[in-house]
């Protein structure tokens, strides 16, 4: 009962985070080109320009607030609701000298909620005829008083949270304690928050830093892919089986490519390299902190390659020098750690321990060779039933498509679902694959491939779907007993 409800927490904090993040990722873009504009043409910029300048403030300001509130509310009530969201934002930008990041992540959602709410009361009250007056009088009445109460009321409330919030940073950064957020940031990043962190919390505060200073460090806290390139090099330097071999790839994938997800399974198979994604944050960001290091923007995807294009100008040194310090500190406390586990000669590859699996259940002997191999990794037998079980599901004739889902939809489960696609047209399959966020998976997904961390969830969207758990989506043996499985 008790591990039911730490799940059931688990994943009511991983949907609240998804809600936020999923209000910023679809617009990333944007913030991206307002952090060009910005490290490019303001007057410390590397190219000033004081006409193309005057782009800046007004894209901070109006621009990037209503794509927020248009994308929370379509997320609660699609067009409609992205309507009278962008409304109501607009409200809250009046009513607030700072850019109305936070009020529109408040009043987007909370407009089409409200508008949804009516349009469920007077569902089949309106007489033929009458259902575009009604539909086009009602969304411009109730946003009209919701742009009245966010201006005189949202914005000022806003303003004042932030004012405390900032506050807050400024006190850290000044007394170089903002480091230690780090221990709450990299463990928290591990149950996949990371985008709730950096697009929902972050971010946020961090652009309303940059419009008053030029840049922030707080968009350092959580992109840093120092900690998780220190992982995956020690793994490819003192790791062993299925982990050691992948590496490399995540190592790629992870640092150029700016996918954080890569590297998590790494911390989970081995929960005491917690120990080193925190201290590598933690040094990583005291490193920045004593440099004055800072972006103009959310760095997104988290990859070296985004850290250089935000920082500013006369800012890269100390940027690099906090990534080094990071991978360097986490690799060094890796590498102990893996070579001091106790029981990693105990450890067996997963797809050995997959493989002897099925061998011993088509025996009827896996009670016994358990009782007579007690050193076993009970967590690789565990996941070899696991892919046997899986591999019960579907048949090709039930299966048109596969969808791989993850928190954002554009991270892992694009890496993924690339592997699998490949794999599939090289088998002869037509089967479409595809991927998404774990909210958008469709009605017509007959099988959804997720973390581990996330199946919950996933079902939760898709119940009379097949779901497939896997704990690396750049080698996961379930891709091969799928395809198997799929094309016989």
């Amino acid at each position: 009962m008790e591990m039911e409800q730490q799940n059931g927490v688990r994943v009511a904090v991983q949907k609240f985070g998804r809600f936020l993040s999923g209000m910023v990722m679809p617009n990333i873009g944007a913030f991206i080109a307002w952090g060009l504009l910005t490290a490019l043409f303001i007057p410390t910029g590397w190219w000033p320009n004081e006409s193309l300048a005057e782009l800046v403030g007004p894209t901070l300001k109006y621009l990037l607030p209503l794509l927020i509130g248009y994308t929370g509310g379509t997320m609660v009530h699609k067009q409609r609701g992205g309507v009278i969201g962008a409304l109501m934002t607009m409200g809250v930008i009046i009513g607030a000298e700072i850019p109305m990041l936070l009020g529109a992540m408040v009043c987007g959602p909370l407009a089409a909620w409200i508008l949804k709410k009516f349009d469920a009361l007077i569902e089949g009250k309106i007489k033929s005829g009458f259902e575009m007056l009604v539909n086009n009088f009602s969304l411009g009445i109730i946003g009209g008083i919701l742009t009245i109460v966010s201006y005189l009321g949202i914005g000022p409330l806003i303003e004042k949270i932030t004012a405390v919030l900032t506050t807050g940073v400024e006190f850290l950064v000044n007394h170089n304690l903002i480091p230690l957020a780090n221990i709450i940031i990299e463990p928290a990043k591990i149950l996949f928050l990371n985008n709730a962190i950096n697009h929902g919390v972050l971010g946020p505060i961090g652009l309303n830093e940059a419009s008053q200073l030029g840049q922030s460090i707080l968009f350092l806290l959580e992109s840093n892919p120092g900690p998780g390139l220190g992982i995956l090099l020690a793994y490819m330097i003192v790791g062993r089986g299925s982990a050691r071999n992948t590496a490399p790839g995540a190592v790629l994938i992870h640092a150029v490519g700016g996918i954080h997800e890569i590297y998590f399974p790494y911390v989970l198979m081995n929960p005491k390299l917690i120990v080193s994604v925190i201290a590598g944050g933690v040094a990583g960001t005291f490193t920045f902190s004593i440099l004055g290091a800072g972006l103009v923007a959310t760095p997104s995807p988290g990859s070296i390659v985004a850290l250089i294009a935000m920082a500013p100008k006369g800012g890269l040194f100390p940027v690099l020098a906090g990534f080094i310090v990071a991978t360097v500190v986490s690799f060094v406390i890796s590498v102990l750690l893996l070579k001091t586990t106790k029981d990693k000669a105990e450890e067996e590859d997963l797809e050995a321990a997959a493989e002897k699996m099925k061998e011993m259940k088509a025996a009827g002997k896996i009670e016994t060779a358990q009782h007579s191999n007690p050193s076993s990794n009970a967590n690789a037998v565990q996941q070899a039933a696991d892919i046997i079980e899986q591999g019960a599901g579907k048949t090709a004739e039930d299966v048109h498509k596969i969808v791989f889902a993850c928190d954002a939809g554009m991270g892992s489960s694009a890496m993924g679902a690339s592997i699998l696609r490949k794999k599939m047209k090289a088998a002869g399959s037509d089967i479409t694959v595809t991927n998404t966020a774990i909210s958008d998976i469709p009605n017509d997904a007959d099988i959804v491939i997720t973390h581990k961390t996330l199946t919950d969830r996933a079902k939760q969207k898709q119940p009379e779907a097949e779901h497939i758990s896997i704990d690396n989506f750049l080698k996961a043996p379930e891709y091969d007993q799928l395809i198997e499985r799929l094309t016989k």
